[in-house]
C-alpha cells in the first residue's frame, strides 16, 4: 500500500541557501481521479534557441533531412513551417539581431539591451503564477553555451519580462549553472567553511539520511531512487569541478589564447573574428549544461526560462569528426573547407552561401549536428525519470518552444530571411497537436498569441489594437 502522499514541492535544504529538489517519487503521484485534471501537473514553459537557423527548403524535407535527430520524438513535437517574422526587420540593423529578437517575442528589439516585449515563457508565468511561484523555486532559469555576444542581449538570452528586460542573468558556465540550481555553497558564503564543505550535498546530509533511513515516509523503491538521485547530483558536481579545473590548467599553461579551448566572456568574441573549437569541446560542455538544466526541471526547481545552443550569428571555426547513431556523417573543418581565415572561415558563412540548387553539404552537417544536440536535451525530459502523475513525461506536459533566427541565411533579401523561420512546440499536456509537420503560414505574432491563448493566457503580444488572426490549426 502506498504511504502518505508527499508534496511535490518537498525540498532538502541546507547551509548557505543550498536547495536540493527531490526526484519524482511514487509517494508524490496524485490519485487517478486527480491525475486527469490539468491542475495536477504544473504549468511550465521553456524557450530553446539555436543559432543561424534552418533554410526553409531544408525544413520542407522533414525528418528525412537535417531534422533526422528529432525523429525519435516526432510524436511529441509539432513542426511549424512558414512562420513569418518580417515585422521584426529594422532598417540598418543586422538581420541576425532582428531574427534573434523575434524569437519567442515576435517584436523588434527595443534598443541594444532589451527585447521588444515579453517572451512566451514569461507571459505564461505571469498568467498562471500571478502571486508568485511556490517557495524554493528559481523564478526563471536562463542558460546556454555560446561564444558570440557583441552588444545585444537578444543574441543569447531568450526569456524577457513585460518591459523587455532579461528575466534572469544567463548562466554560461557549468559551475555557475550548478550553483544557480542548487544554491550558494556554504564554502562560498563563508571562507571558514571551505575546509569542511566539500559538496553542496554535505549540508543536506542529515535530511538525506532521514529520507533514506528507517523512519522515512518513503517506500523502498523511492528510497533507492532518492539515493540514485543524490549520487547523480554529486556526479554532476564533480563533472563541473573537473571542467573548471581543466579550464584553469589550460589557461595557466599558455601565454596567449590557444585554439580549440572552451572560453567565455570577451575572449569568446574577439572582434567578431570567431574562435577555433573542436566538436568534442563544444558538445561536452553543452551536454553538461543540458544535463543540469534538465535536472532542474525534473526536480521542480524551475518551471520557466530559456536554453541556448550557440547564439545568433555565431562565429566558430569547428573541427572534428561528426558521428550519428554510431556512423561517421561528416568531418568538420570550417576554415580549411572555406579556404579562409578569421570570420570568413567560420561556419557562419555556410548560411550566407546557401544555394537551394546545390548540395549545401557543410551547412546540412552543421544543422544536423545542432538538431542532434537539441534532441539530446529534449530526450532528458522524456525518459523514465521524467514520467509524471498523469502518466506522461515532462516533455509531453510542458510547453517547450524551439526556434532560431532565420529561414534563410542570405542577407540579400530581408523578407526571405525572416520568413519560414523554424519553429517546433511540444503538446503542453494536450493543448497542441503533435506528431505533425504543419504549414502554419502565419505571422509569428499570430502564431505566438495562438500558443498563449492555448495556454490560457489572457494577454496578447504586440500592438493591442492590431487585429488578431488565430492560427487555430495548431491547437488540439
Amino acid at each position: 500500500m502506498m504511504k502518505s502522499r508527499i508534496n511535490r514541492r518537498t525540498l532538502l535544504k541546507g547551509l548557505g541557501s543550498v536547495t536540493i529538489g527531490l526526484p519524482l517519487l511514487e509517494e508524490m503521484l496524485v490519485a487517478p481521479t486527480q491525475a486527469a485534471s490539468e491542475k495536477a501537473i504544473p504549468v511550465r514553459a521553456f524557450n530553446v534557441f539555436f543559432g543561424l537557423g534552418i533554410p526553409a527548403p531544408l525544413q520542407a524535407e522533414g525528418y528525412d533531412g537535417v531534422l533526422e535527430p528529432l525523429k525519435p520524438l516526432k510524436e511529441k513535437l509539432l513542426l511549424m513551417q512558414n512562420v513569418d517574422h518580417v515585422r521584426c526587420d529594422m532598417p540598418g540593423i543586422n538581420a541576425h539581431y532582428d531574427g534573434s529578437a523575434a524569437a519567442f517575442v515576435a517584436m523588434p528589439a527595443d534598443g541594444t539591451a532589451k527585447a521588444g516585449g515579453p517572451s512566451i515563457d514569461q507571459m505564461v508565468r505571469a498568467e498562471h503564477y500571478a502571486d508568485g511561484l511556490p517557495p524554493g523555486m528559481i523564478s526563471t532559469l536562463v542558460a546556454g553555451t555560446f561564444f558570440r555576444r557583441n552588444d545585444r542581449v537578444v543574441r543569447y538570452i531568450h526569456s524577457f519580462t513585460q518591459d523587455g528586460t532579461p528575466a534572469a542573468s544567463i548562466q554560461e558556465k557549468p559551475r555557475e549553472l550548478f550553483t544557480r540550481i542548487f544554491g550558494k555553497e556554504a564554502a562560498e558564503a563563508d571562507p571558514r567553511q571551505q575546509r569542511i564543505t566539500k559538496s553542496v550535498l554535505d549540508s543536506v546530509v542529515d535530511q538525506a539520511k532521514f529520507y533514506t533511513g528507517q523512519n522515512s515516509p518513503l517506500g523502498d523503491v523511492s528510497k533507492a531512487r532518492l539515493a540514485d538521485h543524490l549520487d547523480r547530483i554529486r556526479e554532476f558536481e564533480q563533472r563541473t569541478l573537473k571542467h573548471d579545473q581543466e579550464s584553469r590548467e589550460r589557461r595557466a599553461a599558455r601565454e596567449m589564447p590557444a585554439p580549440s579551448r572552451i572560453i567565455h566572456g570577451i575572449e569568446a568574441d574577439p572582434g567578431g573574428q570567431g574562435i577555433d573549437i573542436t566538436l568534442d569541446e563544444l558538445t561536452e560542455e553543452w551536454r553538461l549544461m543540458a544535463d543540469l538544466y534538465a535536472l532542474a526541471i525534473q526536480t521542480d526547481r524551475t518551471r520557466f526560462g530559456s536554453l541556448t545552443f550557440l547564439s545568433a550569428g555565431e562565429r566558430i571555426r569547428l573541427t572534428g569528426k561528426y558521428e550519428y547513431e554510431g556512423k561517421q556523417r561528416f568531418v568538420f573543418d570550417d576554415a580549411k573547407q572555406h579556404n579562409a581565415t578569421g570570420d570568413q572561415g567560420c561556419s557562419h558563412e555556410w548560411w550566407h552561401k546557401f544555394n537551394e540548387k546545390k548540395k549545401n553539404e557543410q551547412l546540412r552537417a552543421h544543422v544536423h549536428m545542432k538538431m542532434r544536440e537539441i534532441a539530446y536535451f529534449l530526450k532528458l525530459l522524456d525518459g523514465e525519470d521524467a514520467v509524471e502523475g498523469n502518466g506522461k513525461t515532462i516533455l509531453e506536459n510542458s510547453l517547450i518552444t524551439i526556434s532560431t533566427e532565420s529561414g534563410d541565411g542570405r542577407h540579400n533579401n530581408v523578407k526571405r530571411e525572416l520568413s519560414g523561420v523554424f519553429h517546433a512546440i511540444t503538446g503542453a499536456n494536450g493543448r497542441f497537436k503533435t506528431g505533425q509537420q504543419m504549414n502554419v503560414a502565419a505571422e509569428g505574432l499570430d502564431t505566438y498569441n495562438t500558443i498563449l491563448q492555448g495556454m490560457g493566457v489572457s494577454q496578447r503580444m504586440g500592438p493591442q489594437k492590431r487585429e488578431f488572426h488565430s492560427a487555430d490549426t495548431i491547437r488540439a
